[in-house]
C-alpha cells in the first residue's frame, strides 16, 4: 500500500474523474488513458506540497493535454478511410448522461468549446474554474458553453424511450437483422434512419451513412445474402456509451459493437464499430465482467 503522502494515495482517487473528463474530450477510451498517464507523471514531478487544490490542477492539467490532442486529432480524423466514431463503452459514465449521439453532436464543435461545456454542464465546474483549465476568461468560458449548449440541445431526443423500451428494441433489431425478417425490421425503422460504420481501413464497413429506410433495407439485404442468417453469435446486450445496443462476433470473426438512437419507439440512428482498434477497451471491459 502506497504511504499517505505518495503522489499514487493522492491521485488515485482522482483518476476515474479524469477519465472520464479525457474520454469525453478525445471520443477515445485509448487515449483518455494515456492523456491520465501523462497527467500522472506529470503529478508525480510536481512539487505536490504547494498545490492547494489537487482536484482543480490535475482537471487543469488534464484538460489542456486533451485541447492539445485534439489540434493534431482534428487532422487524423479529416484523414480517416470512412465515418469515424467515438470508441464504444459499456460500462456507465457515472454523472453525466452523454449518449454516443450527443458526442457525435460534440465532435462538431471547436476544441475550447466541447471543454467549456463538458467542464460546466457535465462535470459541474464553476467558469471561474473553467477559466483556469482553459486558459481563457470567464466571459469567454460562458459564450463557448452556450455554443456548445445550442448543439447538443439540438441533439437530444425529442421523445426519449425508456430503458426498457430501448432494451426490447434492440432485441428486435438483432433478431430481424440475423433472421432477414426485413417486415419486422421496417416495422423498427423511422424513414429518415441513418445507419454510420466505421471500421478504420481495419474491418470491412460501409464507407459513407446510409440514409434512409429503403437503403437500409437493402444494405442488410446485401449482408445476409453474403454471410446467411442467423450467422451472428450475440454476446452482450446493453447500454453502449448511453444508447441501448448489442456486441456480436460476426459470421467474418469480426467483433461488432451496434447502438441504437431511438425517437418515439422507432430507430432513428444506427452506430456499428467494426475497428479493431476502437474495441479493445470495450471487450477488455466485457472479458472483465465475464465470470471465468
Amino acid at each position: 500500500m502506497p504511504p499517505e503522502d505518495s503522489p499514487t494515495s493522492s491521485f488515485d482517487p482522482l483518476r476515474p474523474r479524469l477519465l472520464r473528463i479525457a474520454y469525453r474530450m478525445m471520443g477515445s477510451a485509448a487515449e483518455a488513458e494515456d492523456v491520465v498517464q501523462e497527467a500522472y507523471l506529470r503529478w508525480h514531478q510536481t512539487d505536490r506540497a504547494s498545490v492547494r487544490d489537487a482536484g482543480a490542477m490535475l482537471v487543469r492539467t488534464v484538460t489542456r493535454l486533451c485541447l492539445d490532442i485534439l489540434k493534431s486529432a482534428r487532422v487524423r480524423r479529416e484523414q480517416y478511410m470512412g465515418t469515424w466514431l467515438p470508441e464504444p463503452i459499456v460500462e456507465p459514465m457515472e454523472g453525466d448522461d452523454l449518449t454516443l449521439t450527443l458526442m457525435m453532436a460534440l465532435e462538431r464543435l471547436s476544441p475550447l468549446e466541447r471543454a467549456a461545456f463538458l467542464l460546466h454542464d457535465v462535470f459541474g465546474m464553476d467558469f471561474d474554474e473553467v477559466a483556469r483549465a482553459i486558459d481563457r476568461d470567464p466571459a469567454a468560458c460562458r459564450q463557448l458553453a452556450s455554443r456548445a449548449r445550442g448543439h447538443v440541445r439540438e441533439a437530444r431526443p425529442r421523445f426519449p424511450v425508456t430503458e426498457d423500451q430501448g432494451r426490447a428494441l434492440a432485441s428486435a433489431f438483432f433478431t430481424a437483422t440475423r433472421s432477414g425478417d426485413l417486415g419486422a425490421l421496417q416495422a423498427l425503422l423511422a424513414q429518415d434512419v441513418i445507419m454510420y460504420s466505421d471500421g478504420g481501413g481495419k474491418a470491412k464497413a460501409a464507407l459513407n451513412p446510409i440514409y434512409g429506410l429503403e437503403k437500409n433495407l437493402r444494405f442488410v439485404t446485401g449482408l445476409l445474402q453474403r454471410s446467411g442468417p442467423n450467422s451472428s453469435r450475440l454476446v452482450y446486450e446493453g447500454k453502449i456509451d448511453g444508447l441501448p445496443g448489442f456486441v456480436t462476433v460476426e459470421a467474418d470473426g469480426v467483433w461488432q459493437s451496434t447502438a441504437l438512437a431511438i425517437e418515439e419507439g422507432r430507430i432513428v440512428t444506427i452506430y456499428v464499430t467494426r475497428n479493431p482498434d476502437k474495441l479493445r477497451a470495450l471487450l477488455r471491459s466485457l472479458h472483465e465482467d465475464t465470470p471465468s
